[in-house]
């Protein structure tokens, strides 16, 4: 009997021992890591199944759900006794940085969080995290197990699974058995748009600091209940490359600590130790900088932690394998051995200084609330007319955990103007919008609103300027005085809306975003609506010209519904609307007048495909289907032919080349004149440029004159960018009589990304354009310096009975510069 209960025992004991071993990622998947493409959802069952194997020492947060429905996650490794004050660390964490109210209730380990496959079609890093997941929790890995002695780490397997599962379910649906390394074979040639973004063809490695889209938003979200003390990016770039690691290239931001940047040298010396140990070529020092706020490495960097991005040489293209230039053949077995080699080089390093590496990070939070950086402390954004930018400027610092509040009085002050470019007094007023360094975020207050851009050169990956007060479009002033921040909450309040009866109209203000989507949802909704060329006045308020005038009259087959359906709508948009009970007005154009004009409810299309810039089209479908909630018809540029031009009104064209899909133009020239509006944004606009009939014309090029230059081969790329415009800000003279120009004050602040070089229109409106010497911030090129001078930016050709605008700007540039999206939603709607 005893035998026997021995036995049973054993056999119990066995099981159990069983029952915790983790299988390695080839056992689990059922073929060899490297092989394949894993698609998303046996990433994270990996992923459980590593928890569920270790369950003192792995938790799984469930963080979010991606637009097409795919899971994100958050892995947390810790040892046992972490593992089990996991929540105590976190909150202590926040409490050490001012951001908790409290004091920490235990000792606070380094926290390092790795992202991987944030671009889907560098699909590399979603292989490799499973690889890495497994080291972490293998007993018999000494390096792992030392690691997570002080380290807690945080591991988001994949950020972007729409795009990645994308690029998968492509190539593994094209690629020959096995694989095929010929360079022109279709697995390495991926159709439009590709893997690399998201759902909506945004750019997530973008989005950090912006948020437009929501996984940005989720991520963002338990990020910020983080805060780690370190964030790895891991990329892949062309397959020609080998491998890139910190320290990054320069530009590095002024703001950038002593500490964050040795710590880039010392991330270099670990993955040093395992690269040159394998023979591996590598480089670092170039081309990745850390200057734009809004990258996994520079938007964790901005909060205190050591950001840091890693690029593996293949992309998309690479496949399983690829023969390169130099005879090689990359395969993905050896793309995932340099990812994870890296992500284990990037813990040790941080567990060899977890201590001092989080002693540094509360310093950092400590110098922001007692004596921030930068020459300005305060920054005040004037509300009065603007309630509806203000609002959503609050609602982006909101998302950032960044504090704020509203001025309760009228006081003087002094401070650099944004508008004029120079020191000036000014009056605070009750309303307007305080932001100060004086927080636990106050280096990145300080970079988000700083108004001049320092560079310590001028070679960068990105745009090199974002203020914040420009791209809303706000009157604002940066003060060298600590200003009270007076109240959380604005004391804008919308009056209750007055109603007295069945009102004769309704009327709104036009002059911001909200209302190009209140707009759009009475449009959408069946509203028939009016617009105003002249300002007037009635019911005791004064109305500028664009003004929304919504009359009883013209809703009648609605009956109730038709109030129902407005007040509704200003209500979810805050709009301020009058109930007027009769169509004369005191002053001005009645109701009735040919002035007052209807508008369309428009059928509205944009082209996508080969051709098409992926994000540039993105950013219109967006725009669309989750910002104003207007129906959109996308048309696939290889259809256009056979597409009834005659069951649209308006026609999108973002950035591309269109001659292909156009052909000789006859059929769109026909559709535009007999009614039809074209919108086309940036390159698009090429296609009609210095053609006869449309009315625009680049500049005459005088170059050919100029005398030979000398040029030496070893500096051409810096060249090169003396004719580029590396996202500047410049102010652009804005016809506000015009519908496109409708709602602002009369200039627009220009996000160039390119030498705008078309001359003002001679048979049309020239709407938008720069002057001389309308420059703000940012770099600008000597050489294009001279073309944006005296240049069209945004303009309307009228052909028959139909228009072209032209917009030569993107104003909805990564869904981010807000003030450009009432020129585009008056581009939709307004332009008749």
């Amino acid at each position: 009997m005893k035998k026997i209960c021995l036995l049973v025992l054993f056999f119990i004991n066995t099981l159990w021992a069983n029952a915790q071993i983790t299988k390695t990622p080839d056992e689990f998947l059922g073929y060899k890591l490297g092989t394949k493409f894993s698609f998303h959802h046996r990433i994270v069952d990996y992923a459980l199944h590593v928890a569920a194997q270790n369950p003192t020492q792995v938790k799984i947060f469930d963080y979010g759900t991606t637009f097409e429905g795919r899971p994100l996650v958050l892995v947390a490794i810790a040892t046992p006794e972490n593992l089990s004050k996991l929540e105590e660390i976190r909150t202590s964490n926040l409490k050490s940085i001012g951001l908790l109210d409290g004091k920490p209730s235990t000792k606070v380990p380094a926290i390092a969080w790795l992202s991987y496959n944030v671009h889907g079609n560098e699909a590399v890093s979603s292989e490799a995290v499973m690889q890495v997941l497994y080291e972490m929790l293998n007993k018999n890995n000494t390096v792992t197990q030392n690691i997570l002695k002080n380290t807690v780490v945080l591991i988001d397997p994949c950020i972007n699974p729409d795009g990645r599962d994308r690029y998968a379910q492509w190539y593994n649906r094209v690629s020959n058995q096995g694989f095929n390394a010929t360079p022109f074979a279709a697995e390495h040639n991926e159709p439009w748009p590709g893997g690399r973004f998201n759902h909506y063809l945004f750019d997530p490695n973008r989005d950090w600091a912006w948020q437009t889209q929501e996984i940005s938003m989720q991520r963002l979200k338990i990020y910020n209940q983080w805060m780690p003390h370190l964030h790895a990016d891991f990329h892949e770039m062309g397959v020609n490359t080998p491998y890139y690691f910190p320290p990054s290239a320069r530009p590095y931001h002024e703001d950038l600590t002593t500490w964050q940047r040795e710590f880039q040298q010392t991330i270099g010396e670990y993955n040093k130790k395992y690269f040159d140990k394998n023979y591996w070529l590598y480089f670092s020092k170039e081309n990745y900088d850390l200057l734009y706020p809004s990258y996994g490495d520079t938007y964790p960097s901005y909060n205190g932690a050591i950001g840091m991005t890693y690029e593996q040489g293949g992309g998309g293209r690479a496949g399983i394998a690829i023969a390169k230039e130099d005879g090689d053949t990359l395969t993905l077995s050896y793309r995932i051995s340099h990812h994870f080699s890296a992500s284990l080089a990037t813990l040790e390093a941080i567990s060899s200084r977890a201590d001092k590496t989080v002693e540094e990070f509360v310093k950092f939070f400590e110098r922001n609330k007692n004596n921030p950086v930068g020459t300005y402390k305060s920054f005040v954004l004037k509300s009065k007319g603007n309630e509806a930018k203000v609002k959503a400027l609050a609602g982006l610092l909101d998302k950032l955990q960044i504090n704020y509040g509203y001025a309760t009085k009228e006081a003087s002050a002094s401070g650099f103007g944004y508008q004029s470019l120079k020191d000036e007094s000014f009056k605070v007023e009750a309303n307007d919008l305080i932001v100060s360094t004086y927080q636990p975020k106050g280096t990145f207050v300080k970079i988000l609103f700083e108004p001049k851009t320092t560079l310590e050169d001028s070679l960068t990956y990105d745009i090199t300027a974002w203020g914040l007060p420009y791209a809303y479009g706000l009157k604002a002033f940066a003060t060298k005085e600590k200003l009270s921040v007076g109240n959380p909450q604005s004391g804008n309040t919308i009056p209750a809306l007055t109603v007295e009866g069945k009102p004769y109209a309704y009327v709104a203000s036009y002059n911001s975003f909200e209302d190009v989507k209140f707009l759009s949802q009475i449009l959408s909704k069946g509203i028939k609506v009016r617009f105003n060329e002249n300002p007037f006045e009635t019911g005791g308020r004064k109305f500028e010209v664009g003004s929304i005038i919504i009359t009883r009259t013209n809703n009648l087959r609605l009956g109730d519904e038709f109030d129902r359906i407005v007040q509704s709508a200003a209500k979810t948009f805050n709009i301020n609307l009058l109930a007027s009970n009769s169509g004369m007005v005191t002053s001005g154009n009645d109701f009735g007048s040919s002035s007052v004009n209807v508008l369309k409810n428009p059928r509205v299309a944009v082209i996508s495909g080969d051709g098409i810039s992926p994000t540039a089209f993105g950013e219109v479908w967006h725009f669309f289907e989750q910002q104003i909630h207007y129906p959109i018809t996308v048309i696939e540029g290889s259809t256009f032919s056979r597409v009834p031009l005659d069951q649209l009104d308006v026609l999108i064209l973002a950035d591309g080349s269109y001659e292909r899909i156009f052909g000789n133009g006859d059929a769109l020239k026909k559709w535009i004149q007999g009614g039809g509006k074209v919108i086309a944004m940036e390159g698009a606009t090429s296609y009609f440029a210095d053609k006869e009939g449309y009315g625009l014309n680049r500049k005459k090029d005088n170059s050919a004159n100029d005398k030979p230059e000398l040029k030496t081969y070893g500096t051409r790329e810096r060249e090169s960018i003396s004719e580029q415009v590396v996202g500047a800000i410049y102010k652009v003279e804005i016809d506000k009589t015009h519908p496109l120009g409708y709602g602002t004050d009369g200039s627009y602040n220009l996000l160039a990304r390119d030498p705008y070089n078309f001359e003002y229109m001679k048979e049309g409106w020239n709407v938008g354009y720069v002057k001389d010497n309308n420059y703000i911030t940012g770099f600008v090129g000597e050489k294009a310096k001279d073309k944006m001078k005296n240049t069209l930016i945004f303009g309307v050709h009228e052909m028959g009975r139909g228009k072209i605008v032209y917009m030569a700007d993107d104003p909805i540039f990564r869904g981010f510069w807000y003030s450009g999206k009432l020129i585009f939603g008056n581009a939709v709607f307004l332009v008749y």
